[in-house]
């Protein structure tokens, strides 16, 4: 073989060999990018795995969300506002303004009764035969004489009757201290009745309806009474009361 011939033949070998060389260098660098790309991207997808999202840190009422102050501070105020406004539903306790009805109570009229008035039965000159009936208030309260007395004297099985005419426009109401009245015509002043006797008392029910009666005194001698006998209303005054 030619000097020149082994000359061609070794640099050609080198050549190789240099080819050969860098081919695997090459190939070793880049199998090492890969294993660092590779480590790199898990790294990364651990650490974006282990990071909480702001929306499950907000629902708390105490802001849980350290890890993202931006949003789990405002979302977690939020929910702390939202879940303090339930406590503004108390407004309904001034119900109690009723207090009204007391001074209407107050000033609530009763009928009136036996045991918080006075009755006394007193003979009168004029008219003749006739007999004032006066019942007085010694309550504390208003009370009320509807209708007419319906009086029993002595025996007597009936109670007579009331003179229609007498009937006022308004019931008597009678405040503490006030008195009303009535009349009963006792017996005819021409003589004319008949049926008379004496009776020496007197049962007062303030009205027909009533179920207690009221005892005032007679005089001694007592009173005469016949079938004439009749009753008024009861007036708010002793003038009207001894008209009929």
């Amino acid at each position: 073989m030619s000097t020149r011939t082994h000359r061609t033949l070794r640099t050609r070998m080198l050549v190789a060999a240099a080819v050969t060389a860098a081919t695997l260098t090459l190939a070793a660098c880049n199998n090492g990018e890969g294993v660092h790309d590779e480590g790199a991207s898990a790294s990364a997808a651990s650490t974006a795995s282990t990071t909480p999202s702001p929306k499950a840190s907000g629902g708390t009422s105490t802001g849980t969300g350290q890890t993202d102050p931006a949003n789990s501070t405002s979302e977690g105020s939020t929910g702390g506002a939202a879940g303090s406004s339930g406590t503004t539903g108390s407004s309904g306790s001034t119900g109690s303004s009723g207090s009204t009805g007391s001074e209407d109570s107050a000033s609530a009229s009763t009928p009136c009764a036996d045991t918080s008035t006075r009755t006394t039965a007193t003979e009168v000159s004029r008219p003749l035969n006739h007999l004032l009936l006066t019942v007085t208030n010694t309550g504390s309260k208003n009370c009320d004489l509807t209708g007419y007395p319906a009086v029993r004297f002595g025996e007597a099985q009936s109670v007579p009757p009331a003179f229609e005419d007498s009937k006022p426009q308004a019931v008597v109401t009678l405040a503490p201290g006030e008195s009303g009245y009535a009349s009963v015509l006792l017996a005819a002043a021409d003589g004319s009745g008949s049926n008379g006797y004496t009776a020496k008392s007197l049962e007062v029910y303030f009205d027909t309806g009533a179920s207690a009666a009221a005892h005032p005194s007679l005089p001694a001698k007592g009173v005469y009474v016949d079938d004439s006998i009749g009753v008024s209303y009861w007036q708010s005054t002793m003038a009207d009361a001894l008209t009929w």
